[in-house]
């Protein structure tokens, strides 16, 4: 076998290029576990042999080496600092609708063999030929960073999160306590495949969260939240999105809180404001839209590719490959997916048509389909699924000023919380934890306690006005499946939904 090495695996190094510039193409034997674990091709071609040994159709090996931390800040006071590194690699073997898996954290080449011996006996097939073929190398560079993170001092981060602290406290007396987090991780994957694709890249993260309660004299404490990051350096923390942006929106959430009236309920017109209500469109629409959910046919968009499923005015994106952004990219966007498919744009919707699915390997193969670069996991120890990146609707031609101006009666929806959503009905519930009433076209009192019940098919039927303001949110997204949670990122324009049912505490 053998293999081409992919442009993911291309690094910055110190030179006389400017920071803008390829100092070298790392080439496999300089790349991070050769280099640091002495694997060569030939292993590789050695582990991948003993995965088909019983049969199968396809093997593929995930090489993980995690390293992170992260600082919490308290009362005023640094709770916890941590930092840890996690190793350890993936085989999977897949056989027809069968697949085996194993892993060890242990890279040995005596643990890996045996490893991939357990993953072929569970996914033991009919025998197939072990091919030997290559795959046009793909030309990602989301996140081409000299330094992460990572690499930046403790101290350095240790300030962030006291200036986070400090801020949220001094917008308001009524704040009465605050909680910072920051954390950051720089991973390094490899995945080589028994198809001949090898794929190597660093996937740096770095995220800042912070908490603030505010209370009136003898009230009940209030709560806001806001944070953001993605695959950015350092100072997007310093000169981007600095602590007192997270801490201020925060601190503003929670007295905001402090006025807002009881939420009403019944069906009623509801408005998302851009950015991220996104939430919403990812869970009500975009895991119905992941292929193991449709070749199972237990999705409410199961059999409907071509077919109308919303408003002419949603057209549906999943993007893997969104960078440029503070330094660096977006938190859901990938050099390659967990599989080591190069990511891509998809179309999932387009001007209310089904067009297509997300598709990992596995399920590309038994629906006769292509993988759209949606194969991702958690980590070594998970088999990797079809998932989303970054999800988002496009812009309409509607002023946001002129949405809300349309609205006789309805509910504004700023920000959301969690949620739940069946996939095989559709049926979602969502907490809005920052709310208007609109009344008579006009942003009026705020309202807390409201949640949305609906349908995801049905309400982008509803769809009559997309704004033209399209955000997308700020860095905070964590997506769950299976038990397997990964970075995503969400983003909406403003949009409005004619008919919703909104679950509200007023009497």
């Amino acid at each position: 076998m053998a293999y081409r090495d992919s442009p993911a695996a291309r690094q910055r190094a110190p030179g006389p290029e400017s920071p803008g510039c390829y100092a070298r193409i790392v080439s496999f034997s300089h790349s991070f576990f050769a280099q640091r674990f002495g694997l060569t091709e030939h292993d590789l071609e050695s582990y991948l042999s003993e995965a088909l040994s019983s049969g199968g159709e396809y093997a593929d090996l995930y090489f993980e080496y995690l390293a992170n931390t992260s600082l919490s800040m308290d009362e005023g006071i640094v709770k916890s600092a941590s930092e840890g590194v996690t190793l350890g690699v993936g085989v999977r073997v897949i056989s027809g609708e069968r697949t085996g898996y194993a892993y060890s954290d242990d890279l040995s080449p005596e643990k890996i063999r045996k490893a991939a011996r357990v993953a072929a006996r569970i996914a033991k097939g009919p025998a197939s030929v072990f091919k030997a073929g290559f795959e046009e190398a793909h030309k990602h560079n989301l996140y081409p960073m000299i330094h992460t993170p990572h690499e930046a001092g403790l101290a350095e981060r240790v300030e962030l999160v006291k200036r986070a602290d400090a801020a949220a406290r001094a917008y308001d007396s009524r704040i009465f306590q605050v909680q910072a987090v920051y954390a950051d991780n720089v991973r390094h994957v490899l995945v080589a495949t028994s198809d001949g694709r090898l794929s190597y890249d660093r996937q740096p993260m770095a995220r800042m969260g912070v908490t603030a309660l505010a209370r009136d004299d003898g009230g009940t404490p209030q709560h806001g939240h806001s944070g953001g990051g993605g695959r950015v350096t350092l100072d997007f923390f310093l000169n981007e999105k600095t602590p007192e942006y997270f801490a201020r929106e925060a601190a503003r959430q929670a007295i905001v809180q402090l006025s807002a009236a009881e939420a009403p309920a019944g069906e009623m017109t509801v408005v998302l404001g851009p950015g991220w209500p996104g939430i919403l469109l990812h869970e009500a629409v975009g895991h119905g839209l992941e292929a193991d959910f449709n070749r199972k046919g237990v999705s409410a968009f199961s059999g409907r590719v071509g077919e109308k499923v919303a408003s002419p005015l949603c057209t549906v994106i999943d993007d893997g490959t969104i960078g440029s952004w503070g330094g660096g990219s977006r938190r859901g966007s990938l050099n390659v997916d967990d599989e080591g498919t190069p990511t891509r744009q998809n179309v999932l919707i387009e001007k209310g048509v089904l067009r297509g699915y997300l598709q990992d390997e596995l399920s590309a193969r038994l629906m006769k389909s292509a993988s759209t670069g949606s194969g991702r996991r958690e980590s070594y120890q998970h088999i990797p699924m079809p998932r989303m990146t970054n999800t988002y609707m496009l812009a309409g031609e509607s002023d946001p000023e002129e949405i809300i101006r349309s609205v006789p009666k309805g509910i504004y929806c700023a920000t959301f919380g969690g949620g739940q959503v069946d996939i095989t009905s559709g049926n979602f519930v969502f907490s809005a934890t920052e709310s208007y009433l609109i009344e008579d076209g006009k942003l009026t009192r705020p309202v807390r306690g409201a949640s949305l019940i609906g349908n995801g098919p049905e309400a982008l039927k509803y769809v009559s006005m997309v704004g033209h303001d399209l955000h997308l949110d700020e860095g905070i997204g964590i997506c769950g499946k299976e038990g397997q949670h990964v970075p995503v990122g969400v983003g909406i324009p403003t949009v409005k939904i004619d008919r919703m049912t909104v679950g509200g505490t007023a009497a």
